[in-house]
């Protein structure tokens, strides 16, 4: 999931390139240093913005620097087990199928793909399932669960993320919807209406019995 977070960290600036235009320069290396990394070990920042010095800056003795706190504003990205996510199909291989979500990519193993066995078509880059046909190819869209996640602080984007579809609701999206138009169709139809209840018609009053 993405989410916004304030956030402060120090940039260093170089001596060259200090002078009058401190502003974007302190944006474009805040840019540089942060974004594609990750935060706390858990979550990717995808973008940062509204870059501002916090006091002055400081140096250090033997270098030319200036060490610059800034405050921005930082989107991030944040995957968790369990959590069903949403992506395309990016890269077929022997073993699996490579699905983009967001800023990441997850593996879906050969096994974890349809509960039928899959064949490998390497000359048309797909996956295709024995008995029911279905197949999966690059630029599909794709639902699916998180099993395992192992983000590498050095190399976000080569983090090792486990995904699943073989559960109700998970799927290439057109395999999803053929599955509830199934349930929808097998569902029993609503019971009409009871019928309105007869109204029965007012007696009349008996007739009084004459005096004698």
């Amino acid at each position: 999931m993405y989410y916004l977070d304030q956030r402060r960290d120090v940039v260093r600036i170089p001596p060259q390139r200090l002078g009058p235009e401190l502003s974007s320069v302190l944006t474009e290396l805040a840019q540089q240093q942060f974004e594609g990394k990750l935060v706390d070990g858990q979550s990717l920042t995808v973008t940062i913005r509204n870059v501002t010095p916090v006091g002055e800056g400081h140096i250090i003795h033997g270098d030319g620097g200036v060490y610059q706190e800034v405050q921005y504003e930082a989107l991030l990205f944040k995957s968790e087990i369990q959590e069903v996510v949403e992506g395309s199909v990016v890269e077929i291989r022997k073993f699996g199928a490579f699905v983009r979500f967001g800023p990441l990519d997850g593996l879906l193993h050969v096994s974890q793909i349809m509960d039928d066995r899959v064949n490998i078509d390497e000359h048309n880059q797909r996956l295709v399932g024995t008995e029911s046909k279905r197949d999966l190819k690059v630029g599909y869209k794709v639902r699916a669960r998180v099993v395992s996640l192992s983000l590498s602080e050095i190399s976000p984007r080569d983090s090792r993320i486990g995904l699943t579809m073989r559960q109700p609701g998970l799927g290439r999206l057109e395999w999803v919807q053929e599955a509830h138009k199934k349930a929808e169709e097998k569902a029993p139809s609503k019971k009409a209406s009871a019928p309105a209840k007869k109204e029965t018609a007012a007696k009349p009053p008996a007739a009084e019995k004459a005096s004698s």
